[in-house]
């Protein structure tokens, strides 16, 4: 059986919105962000996406992103996309 990647929703403070943090995911940990939704201002940003990668990279990524303040909220259901 294949694990869907977990998708997650990323919430970004103003002080983060302009720094390249799914890049540092792919760059740093391996992990690949798959968008399904944004919605980016000046102010705040969030994304909406699917983490692929090893399970154990994607747990870290998580852990350094909520370290860093990025608020992640991981998603169960299709519908909270």
């Amino acid at each position: 059986m294949t694990l869907l990647p977990p998708r997650v929703r990323l919430t970004f403070p103003s002080n983060l919105v302009p720094r390249p943090v799914i890049g540092e995911l792919a760059r740093d940990f391996g992990v690949l962000a798959n968008i399904r939704r944004a919605d980016v201002s000046d102010d705040v940003g969030w994304i909406v996406c699917e983490l692929d990668g090893d399970p154990e990279q994607v747990g870290r990524a998580i852990e350094w992103m909520q370290s860093i303040g990025v608020d992640v909220d991981r998603l169960e259901h299709p519908l909270e996309s």
